[in-house]
């Protein structure tokens, strides 16, 4: 393998046999420009299913050697340079996800289309005049993401039965004249954005797409300003509605009855169009009111994104972290504080079992300073400000933990200490205590005892750094994680609709908190976080294409 000795990264994976391999930023760029491209020592990792070489300007080209990786399920190739990408690309069967954005690309091969288990294509940002004719025959296609290319029109065998999967199209920010009314044959739609854009028109059978909850054509120069107003509003029920009414007002003006029988079953035919409208239309008021929405922000997205560097000395005492940030989260109006507080005990009690299956701890995003290590420290040289207590040892803590368990035992009359301290038990005879720490050296989490005071969530918090923990695996912290956004989800819907006031709890009630509209409510955006190794080798990134899927029926999920 050549110039393996100067790509260390690759080396390790190549003798680790690694199926994960993340390289970025400028020291990767560096090396890229200094050997005029990606070395190709990286083609021989043939046991790789996710690789991402990401924001790397001097990557302009990916070599035809990139067909050996048959195994890739995850390419990630984003914030580069690449001007063209190999025809051999449809050679990765497996390739589920594949993400170009942010490059200098003017168009893509037709390879693409022979990938039958792609899900997530992602090609935003780029130069993109035409797509390839073709991508029906991605069946499995998802999401599909082209926004802020040079897009005049779809493909037509984009508008066709045979993407019945196909959930998410943004198209926003490209030259796009004219939308077909055959959309309606994507039968499983939910979110639809083809915001600035050359539209004129929106064709009434965009209405007939029965799952359908989101769109966005602002920035379109509608011919119906009727319409267009209510596209500027954001009202999706009442422009679909809208739709639907126009529909029918042109499907039942025929200019005349010379034929009875004619009339007649044309009147049983929108009488039967109309009830079939009037029951979607019921399910989907149904369907809304217990569905919430969740935007994913990948970590592409995010130059700055927060990584966290995990110890190998905590693979002894608790070794499982996941990590992620939340925008979006009204906790200022109200009670909406003491619910998600209150939620998170319960999750804890249940889910979590008393905390000895897993922990939660919530954090001010704006309080971290980053960049954040989880490791572990001796229990007499572990410091922290616990959540309303002063600076205390974790031994000390301890103690009075136990103190305190003791003296709830004998005021209970019980034989054993309670359930709400037998995590305590989970640190007996450790030599040492997991914690997080921040870039000044503060412990701002020991799980599964306690978070910091330096971080703890307000009324005032706008953005929460969640972390979930576990001494049994990994998949537990995920379902503990995914439970957890649920429940935000569902406490943000329940704030926004109920219209409560700031400070309707005794606090500052100087002012309502501004009504949430039925687009955003209980809408959440969930940025990726990174962990990774002492060597920075990508350990998990929350939330993953396989997280967050579990309780379909009353979360959608936008990628």
């Amino acid at each position: 393998m050549d110039d393996m000795g100067k790509w260390p990264e690759i080396e390790k994976a190549a003798t680790e046999k690694r199926r994960e391999l993340v390289l970025q930023g400028a020291a990767v760029d560096k090396r890229i420009s200094s050997d005029g491209g990606l070395t190709s020592s990286i083609y021989s990792l043939t046991l790789l299913n996710y690789l991402e070489v990401s924001q790397c300007p001097s990557l302009t080209e990916i070599h035809e050697d990139i067909q050996r990786l048959t195994n890739l399920q995850s390419l990630i190739l984003c914030r580069n340079k690449l001007s063209t990408f190999p025809k051999v690309i449809g050679i990765l069967k497996s390739l589920k996800v594949l993400d170009l954005s942010v490059n200098n690309l003017t168009s893509l091969p037709v390879g693409i289309t022979q990938l039958k288990e792609l899900n997530t294509l992602n090609v935003s940002c780029n130069s993109l005049e035409v797509l390839p004719d073709g991508l029906s025959q991605c069946s499995k296609l998802s999401v599909l993401n082209v926004s802020k290319n040079r897009l005049t029109s779809f493909p037509p065998d984009l508008y066709t039965e045979r993407l019945d999967l196909l959930n998410t199209l943004v198209a926003s920010d490209n030259l796009i004249e004219n939308l077909s009314g055959e959309i309606h044959k994507l039968s499983a739609l939910k979110v639809l954005d083809v915001s600035n854009n050359k539209l004129t028109e929106i064709p009434p059978h965009l209405s007939d797409c029965p799952k359908l909850k989101e769109i966005n054509f602002k920035g379109n120069k509608l011919s119906d300003k009727r319409l267009e107003k209510m596209v500027n509003g954001c009202q999706t029920k009442s422009i679909l509605e809208y739709l639907r009414g126009k529909g029918r007002g042109r499907q039942g003006d025929d200019g005349g009855d010379a034929d009875g029988g004619r009339s007649t079953d044309k009147k049983k035919k929108q009488q039967q169009r109309k009830k079939k409208g009037k029951e979607v239309e019921e399910q989907d008021e149904v369907e809304e009111l217990n569905k919430m929405v969740v935007r994913v922000l990948h970590v592409s997205d995010a130059p700055t994104a927060l990584t966290v560097k995990v110890s190998a000395d905590v693979k002894e005492v608790r070794p499982y972290l996941v990590c992620c940030i939340v925008t979006g989260m009204n906790l200022k109006a109200g009670n909406a504080l003491k619910r998600f507080l209150m939620a998170q005990t319960k999750l804890h009690d249940d889910l979590c079992g008393k905390r000895t299956i897993a922990t939660i701890a919530t954090h001010d995003a704006q309080l971290l300073k980053a960049p954040l290590v989880y490791g572990v420290k001796p229990p007499t040289q572990l410091k922290i400000v616990p959540l309303g207590r002063r600076q205390t040892t974790a031994v000390e803590l301890i103690r009075n933990l136990h103190l305190e368990a003791e003296e709830l035992r004998k005021q209970k009359k019980r034989q054993n200490v309670t359930g709400l301290h037998k995590y305590l038990q989970l640190l007996e005879g450790k030599s040492f205590y997991p914690c997080l720490v921040d870039a000044e050296g503060d412990v701002i989490s020991f799980p599964p005892i306690t978070n910091s005071e330096k971080t703890k969530i307000k009324k005032t918090t706008k953005e929460l750094f969640l972390e979930v923990t576990s001494a049994t695996n990994l998949q537990t912290c995920k379902d503990v994680m995914d439970a957890l956004i649920v429940k935000m989800s569902e406490l943000n819907k329940f704030t926004a609709e109920h219209r409560e006031e700031v400070g309707s709890d005794g606090e500052d009630n100087s002012a309502p908190e501004p009504a949430a509209s039925s687009e955003t409510c209980g809408q959440l955006i969930v940025q990726q976080v990174r962990t990774i190794d002492q060597d920075g080798n990508l350990k998990v990134v929350y939330p993953s294409k396989t997280d967050l899927s579990k309780d379909t029926s009353t979360l959608t999920v936008i990628w």
